[in-house]
């Protein structure tokens, strides 16, 4: 991404609501299906640290390492509390095989070329029986500004992203849409409306209106867990596992 979006990540990630649900759902994922009192977990892709220590808070006996190829991310993450960060490419992990009980990553595998490639990194580092957790925008039809400010390769279809992951050796066992309530007005926003002069759309709300949002996507949260999944939504969240 442009530098000025990791500055920009690093000051509103800890209270805009994309990121407050986004946090939410990974860990929630990490937990059901990892499900283990003491965990080594690594955030591919781990930006300036806002998960890492929100989960640091959360679970406090998981033990995580994050990586990232920007040395500015890499910077602001450790100067935010996160010192097991190394500068690295996902497509060529730091570390040996069977490292980690879980990897998660989050907004990060469309912006890679060779992703194919980096879910085999994904696969090489983790136990047999590990856990990967994955979130990406959906819908090449939603292609916008926003994509063009973050530097994206790739929006995903449901079919697309399963079937990259089972190539590269994992299997699927949960992947749904998410954000699915606020995507009339996320398509109003992206394609319809003027493109904003910020670039991206991370942004700090207004305190009332990143509230409502909180509230409006807890709703659809209790929804996707009386359904199972959500049919759409502008994210695609997959839950896999390596082979034991």
């Amino acid at each position: 991404m442009k530098l000025e979006e990791y500055h920009k990540m690093a000051a509103v990630e800890d209270e805009m609501w994309y990121y407050h649900v986004l946090r939410g759902h990974l860990r929630y994922y990490l937990k059901r299906f990892l499900q283990k009192e003491s965990a080594d977990v690594l955030d591919a892709g781990c930006g300036t640290g806002g998960l890492i220590r929100y989960l640091q808070n959360q679970e406090t006996a998981w033990r995580f390492t994050g990586v990232d190829v920007s040395p500015v991310a890499c910077e602001l993450a450790r100067l935010r509390g996160c010192p097991e960060v190394l500068e690295a490419d996902l497509t060529d992990l730091p570390y040996p095989a069977d490292t980690f009980d879980a990897v998660v990553s989050s907004d990060v595998l469309y912006h890679i070329e060779d992703d194919a490639l980096a879910l085999k990194e994904m696969v090489r580092v983790l136990r047999p029986g590990g856990l990967v957790v994955i979130n990406v925008p959906a819908y090449r039809w939603l292609w916008s500004y926003h994509d063009v400010a973050v530097q994206s390769q790739r929006r995903y279809d449901r079919r697309e992203l399963g079937d990259k992951l089972k190539v590269a050796g994992f299997e699927i066992l949960k992947i749904t849409h998410w954000n699915m309530i606020l995507l009339p007005l996320i398509v109003l926003r992206r394609k319809v409306w003027p493109a904003p002069r910020s670039g991206s759309d991370v942004q700090a709300y207004v305190p009332w209106l990143n509230s409502l949002f909180k509230g409006v996507m807890a709703i659809e949260t209790a929804l996707s867990g009386i359904a199972g999944f959500l049919p759409a939504g502008s994210s695609l969240l997959v839950v896999a596992r390596k082979p034991a």
